[in-house]
């Protein structure tokens, strides 16, 4: 009887070890420049852990990363700036989770438009979350 529970143990073991090495999607944050006339979008993202570095986005152009969450938490905040030597910009967190949830496959996109920084997670229309991003650096 004590080798039926054992050989139990040992295959519950296996299934769920087998369950946490499957492999998991990556989470990702997606910017795209949706801004008119030639206005090029200067991107620079940093994360807990990295400098994900600056990146120069033509209209129409895409810039995305991928990545897991972390049991510590994920935050990874971005500078968006745009206009005359990139004088106009926004701050803001463009990704928060991890944490005692883990996300994985989820999804963060940003439309730079004209009127301001738009968000959706892809399933729905972007909504406004920021206002233009025409602040000035003093």
């Amino acid at each position: 009887m004590n080798n039926l529970y054992c050989s139990l143990f040992i295959i519950a073991l296996c299934v769920g070890l087998s369950n946490a090495l499957a492999i998991k999607r990556k989470n990702s944050v997606h910017f795209i420049n949706s801004l008119g006339g030639n206005n090029v979008l200067k991107i620079h993202c940093l994360s807990d852990e990295d400098d994900l570095g600056e990146h120069l986005l033509k209209p129409g152009e895409v810039y995305d990363f991928s990545f897991y969450d972390s049991i510590f938490g994920t935050r990874i905040n971005c500078d968006l700036a745009q206009g005359i030597e990139f004088r106009f910009h926004a701050k803001f967190m463009a990704y928060k989770g991890g944490g005692l949830i883990l996300h994985y496959g989820k999804k963060n996109f940003w439309f730079c438009r004209d009127d301001g920084i738009y968000f959706t997670h892809g399933k729905e229309e972007p909504k406004l979350e920021y206002k233009s991003i025409i602040n000035p650096v003093s």
